[in-house]
């Protein structure tokens, strides 16, 4: 990592140079699955739809495990080479490497010895159970390389290319539909060829990224450092936020999946899945900014730039509120256009998912906020207020709303849950910021930063 980029250069051109990618890759890293449901319920059916749908929480294990590991081993290394702790920052990357290839394995494993019994356990009837196994079971032949390329691609921002994983993403999404196209339209393969070309399109990613990591002139790389044990705890401690983020999807998909399914049925969950994939995109947007200014942040923490650091967060939230504002009007004026991608000629569907999406819409307003907030503990390597905010806005929140508010309000109390579990996130995060700022303010922030 270049200090005299991160540690001296202008906030908004490096904002501009991390987040525009990490925006895009974002962005197309969480359309995969949503492309797969383009597919299959223009070209298969609902039933379909709410198979890949039912499936989300299992790839959330898959995606939140790799953030936990990544993003938990990135703000370390940035950190530490802020503070000038090359070797430090090398044998954090080594154990993250060792680390996510045993675990991954042990996932893939699992998956593809106990589909059904997974498939159970996410709330998948009968109609829908063996969509949902083959899903699973196929899916989790490519988790290995599925996770190391999240590692990959975001410790190749710590050496000066961020742009990789970008590339890497571009190749997938082409990789993606031009197989879905070939295996869902063409060849009739349904779902098993859904996840056939996810988990290629992941596939082809990791061969872009990994090369980074293969030289030993980077001064992180696979062949650096050595594992160590007592940064393991710390590591992913430090990520946990991510792996809280990945079980509040996870927790969303489910409670949603429930209540639908108890409510309208499978037409019921093909309609939230529809909306969900809507909303993915905005919020995708929001983390990618957050992911992007997260090396930002965590290297200039460490190099005791806290001005700058402030400057990042403020110009980071106030891309957000437009980003916001833009996606609230989209949803609320165009949500029949955007469901209409999904379930064109099924007027049940559309019919539900377009009164909900007005609802679900007063979502984005807030959540720019409460994500951003999220990221930026994570990357001062404040892990508790993190995992309290992510926490907040997809568990707890969640929960206490989808068990009180269709009590009173009934469909729409459904749709509601989410922007009321933004909004009391909202409140609390801004209590942890003036908070973590009054601490701040005791400290000496303005001394000579650290020269390596």
């Amino acid at each position: 990592m270049n200090k005299n980029i991160l540690g001296t250069g202008e906030i908004s051109k490096l904002f501009i140079k991390y987040s525009i990618p990490a925006i895009i890759s974002m962005i197309i890293a969480g359309a995969q699955t949503i492309i797969d449901g383009i597919f299959l319920g223009n070209f298969v059916g609902q039933n379909a739809l709410a198979s890949v749908n039912m499936v989300q929480p299992f790839m959330q294990v898959i995606i939140g495990f790799s953030m936990i590991i990544s993003v938990g081993s990135l703000s370390f290394i940035g950190r530490s080479l802020g503070e000038c702790k090359k070797e430090e920052a090398q044998n954090i990357f080594k154990t993250a490497f060792v680390s996510i290839t045993t675990v991954s394995l042990a996932i893939a494993l699992i998956g593809r010895l106990f589909s059904e019994e997974i498939a159970v356990l996410l709330g998948a009837n009968k109609v829908l159970l063996e969509g949902v196994s083959i899903y699973i079971r196929t899916i989790s032949i490519f988790a290995p390389l599925m996770c190391l390329m999240f590692l990959f691609g975001f410790t190749n921002r710590v050496v000066g290319k961020p742009e990789l994983y970008l590339k890497g993403m571009i190749l997938s999404i082409i990789v993606n539909i031009s197989l879905d196209f070939i295996l869902i339209k063409e060849l009739s393969l349904g779902i098993m060829g859904a996840a056939f070309a996810t988990g290629t399109a992941y596939v082809s990613a990791f061969f872009i990224v990994v090369r980074p990591m293969l030289d030993k002139k980077n001064i992180v790389n696979i062949f650096s450092g050595k594992f160590d044990k007592s940064t393991i705890v710390p590591m992913a401690y430090n990520g946990s936020s991510e792996g809280v983020i990945a079980i509040a999807i996870a927790t969303t998909a489910y409670v949603f999946n429930m209540a639908f399914m108890k409510i309208a049925g499978e037409a019921g969950v093909a309609a939230f899945t529809t909306i969900n994939y809507i909303s993915q995109f905005g919020t995708l947007i929001m983390f990618g900014i957050s992911d992007g200014i997260g090396p930002i942040l965590s290297y200039n923490y460490g190099y005791k730039k806290h001005d700058r650091l402030n400057n990042t967060l403020k110009l980071a939230s106030r891309v957000n509120i437009v980003v916001g504002v833009v996606l609230f009007f989209i949803l609320f004026g165009f949500g029949k256009q955007l469901v209409s991608l999904f379930a064109s000629g099924n007027e049940e569907i559309l019919n539900l998912a377009v009164s909900g999406s007005k609802l679900y819409a007063f979502s984005f307003l807030l959540c720019g906020f409460n994500i951003i907030n999220s990221g930026y503990f994570t990357a001062i390597g404040d892990a508790k207020a993190s995992i309290i905010i992510a926490a907040s806005r997809g568990i707890v929140f969640i929960i206490l709303g989808i068990n009180i508010l269709p009590m009173t309000l009934g469909m729409s109390g459904v749709w509601l849950t989410v922007p009321f579990a933004e909004c009391m996130t909202f409140i609390i995060g801004m209590y942890l910021i003036k908070q973590n700022n009054n601490l701040m303010d005791k400290k000496d922030l303005n001394y000579e930063h650290l020269r390596c």
